[in-house]
């Protein structure tokens, strides 16, 4: 029901308004590549500027006079709104304009209705789209809502309007039952993880930022990337190894929008729960973009409603190749810490100083200490070896050795977890409060 697409796209009117009074606008060229990624076909763009939407139809008379032509002079199948629209609002527009009428959260739902490819996102998608089309069933089968008594006036005891909604009420509560079992598998397998220590490292950011490319670039993945917002709809994780750090798990999550509509920050809320509990957020942002600041403030604000703000986050300045006179760098603040990587996810500048950066994050869980090994401790000396932890050995006449090591604390819990020791039965050549 909700994914039959039309053959061809659709024409359509672009209606957008600049209101004086009010929050933060809405972009208008965002607007048309949403539209476009949505597969319509805009015919006209109207514009205008109001203090504040009327009542009735959001829009004035005279700007309903002009819609009410342009749609009979090019045909118009659809108009679509770059504001958010009361179901009021939208009947109204709808019967003066005798052409369907989609506000801007009814086309991002559109468009990843025909993004969603796996069976957890479409069913994120159906529930988001339920709650939405919920709030806009309207009074119709009027011929079965004579529900009083008296003969001929008998009704069959429920109208179809409240069938609509029990209907409704219905396939939603069971979507969500199925989304809760996603969402305690996808809780278990972060446990998995947690208890082997591995690392988890999300991409986040706004649509068309590069999350993808650079996804594919790290992983030699094949996921899917396009030039259009919401290419990426459904989550996709791969293991990497990073230097010194060993196995982690990089996420590529959707991407975010100015003014992304609450009821999908819902629907999502299993998929972007990953990266509420990553060990790193890295914050993919399209440098070359004129309203890059805004899209970060957009960001973090969809962050702050799923408890992902305060996560450690490593700025990724993304398509430096579209800039001038840039070139790949690491960014560090006073401690020397990273806090950004400029790079390019096309042409690959600058992945290896993402990765070198990613490293020195997760890398403060990474031990390098002087140990020595009893002479029948071989086993425990070659798992050593065979994690490239050893920089350096001495043997002594006893047989026994001294070792330099270097090895993520996850790494050797997991080796002495295996010849059952304990970090503490070790013969630690200098007091180490790495561990407690």
């Amino acid at each position: 029901m909700f994914f039959d697409r039309p053959d061809s796209g659709e024409l359509a009117i672009l209606v957008h308004l600049e209101l004086t009074r009010g929050g933060d606008p809405e972009d208008p060229r965002e607007f048309e590549e949403l539209a476009l990624s949505a597969g319509a076909d805009p015919v006209a763009f109207v514009t205008g500027q109001r203090a504040v939407p009327t009542a009735k139809y959001f829009i004035g008379t005279g700007k309903l006079e002009e819609l009410k032509d342009l749609v009979q002079l090019h045909e118009a199948e659809l108009v679509i709104f770059n504001h958010s629209l009361s179901p009021s609002q939208e009947r109204n527009l709808e019967e003066a304009l005798q052409c369907r009428v989609l506000d801007r959260t009814g086309l991002i739902l559109d468009i990843f209705a025909q993004r969603a490819r796996t069976f957890e996102g479409k069913l994120q998608v159906e529930l988001a789209q339920l709650r939405h089309v919920a709030t806009r069933l309207i009074r119709g089968w009027t011929h079965l809502e004579r529900q009083k008594g008296g003969i001929g006036l008998r009704g069959p005891g429920e109208t179809q309007l409240e069938t609509d909604r029990r209907l409704l009420r219905v396939r939603i509560k069971s979507i969500e039952k199925r989304l809760e079992k996603v969402r305690k598998q996808r809780h278990q397998g972060r446990r998995s993880r947690q208890r082997a220590s591995v690392s988890t490292v999300s991409l986040v950011g706004y649509t068309n930022a590069g999350k993808s490319t650079l996804f594919n670039k790290i992983t030699d993945a094949d996921v899917y990337v396009e030039n259009q917002l919401f290419a990426t709809l459904d989550p996709t994780m791969r293991r990497v190894e990073l230097p010194d750090v060993g196995a982690a798990v990089l996420a590529d999550t959707v991407g975010f929008i100015s003014h992304l509509p609450h009821r999908l920050v819902q629907a999502f809320r299993a998929t972007l729960e990953e990266a509420a509990n990553s060990s790193l957020l890295l914050h993919v942002v399209d440098g070359a973009a004129e309203e890059r600041e805004h899209n970060i403030e957009q960001v973090n604000e969809v962050l702050e409603e799923i408890d992902a703000a305060e996560l450690p986050q490593l700025r990724v300045y993304n398509k430096i190749d579209l800039m001038t006179n840039m070139s790949p760098r690491i960014d560090r603040d006073e401690h020397g810490v990273p806090v950004a990587v400029w790079l390019s996810a096309q042409s690959g500048e600058g992945v290896d100083l993402l990765l070198t950066a990613i490293a020195e994050i997760l890398g403060e869980d990474v031990l390098q200490e002087q140990l020595k090994l009893k002479a029948d401790q071989g086993r425990l000396r070659a798992m050593l070896y065979q994690h490239n932890a050893v920089l350096n050995e001495n043997y002594s006449d006893d047989g026994s050795s001294e070792l330099e090591v270097r090895i993520p604390k996850a790494d050797l819990f997991r080796i002495l977890s295996a010849v059952d020791l304990e970090y503490k039965d070790l013969g630690w050549l200098r007091p180490t409060n790495n561990f407690n």
